[in-house]
């Protein structure tokens, strides 16, 4: 037998002894090196980012002006506890009765009543053009306008009266200037939750025979449901937030109590401080809910994780 049929025939033969490779050819897979690619430009930046990230840390722990004892000193007080259980039930309030009458609106917008769909388009106009601390002030100076309210026979005699200014006090006022102005873009989150469900669904929905009840709570909420959470989970934290602005209108709720306790004793920055951390907790918290929730209602879907 010649050398080469031996050595092609026997694959334990000695390497030495096997044929070259014709030209041309591509190497083997076992010769190939492979080289990672170098990524200095993200390494880089992802150092300097550390490092400032470090020095922030270090400038919070060691800049004694922060008065990091006081915060712990007055974080959990009864008047800051009681101002943080104030705003997280205006935020509670607020979100709800927003959605109800967003999502009221929201239908009115898509109705086929000309009269319904611009009285609706008309509030959500107003009232997202105006800043919510406009719409507070207006509330609170009501009583300039209507010195009193009352029930009775329309262009005839009152049958009860009442002072504006006894019916009308800042939690109610916040109450309903909050709610007005959630209301607005919340129909628009609605609005937009409904319109991502497909036509097609209500169709065959119609076509099995289902009432319009079960269409709404089995075919579109479920669906439209995985549009609205993202944005109204948005809405939910901004509206915690944006409750600090009863502050103005002498509604004691989680920043107008430390204002109280700073005016005393004039530390200004620490009683922030513990707002600030109040928020923050209470914000992760909400994230946190609202996670699960997308995921409840992503199952099935490319976007569950």
């Amino acid at each position: 037998m010649p050398v080469n049929d031996a050595v092609l025939s026997d694959p334990s033969a000695s390497p030495d002894h096997r044929p070259l490779d014709p030209p041309g050819a591509p190497p083997a897979a076992d010769a190939l090196k492979v080289v990672p690619v170098r990524r200095t430009g993200q390494w880089t930046a992802a150092a300097v980012v550390l490092l400032l990230l470090a020095m922030a840390v270090n400038s919070l722990v060691r800049n004694d002006a922060f008065q990091w004892g006081v915060v712990g000193e007055y974080f959990t007080t009864t008047a800051v506890l009681r101002g943080l259980g104030l705003t997280l039930w205006l935020t509670v309030l607020v979100t709800a009765l927003g959605f109800v009458l967003g999502t009221l609106l929201a239908v009115l917008r898509m109705s086929s009543n000309k009269v319904l769909r611009s009285v609706s388009w008309g509030y959500i106009w107003l009232f997202r053009s105006m800043p919510v601390l406009v719409q507070l002030l207006f509330w609170f100076n009501i009583g300039a306008l209507y010195p009193q309210l009352g029930i009775g026979i329309p262009f005839g005699p009152e049958l009860l009266t009442v002072k504006t200014v006894n019916l009308l006090g800042p939690v109610t006022i916040a109450i309903i200037g909050l709610t007005l102005h959630e209301a607005a873009y919340a129909a628009e989150v609605v609005r937009g939750g409904l319109l991502s469900v497909e036509k097609g669904q209500l169709e065959a929905a119609q076509a099995l025979g289902l009432g319009a009840w079960r269409r709404l709570r089995r075919i579109v909420l479920p669906q439209a449901m995985r549009a609205i959470v993202p944005p109204a989970g948005n809405m939910l934290i901004g509206t915690l937030k944006g409750t600090s602005i009863v502050s103005v209108i002498a509604v004691q709720d989680l920043l107008y109590s430390v204002q109280l306790v700073y005016h005393r004793t004039y530390q200004v920055i620490p009683l922030l401080l513990v707002a600030t951390i109040w928020y923050v907790v209470v914000t992760s918290v909400l994230g946190v809910g609202q996670h699960y929730v997308e995921r409840h209602y992503a199952r099935g879907t490319a976007g569950a994780r």
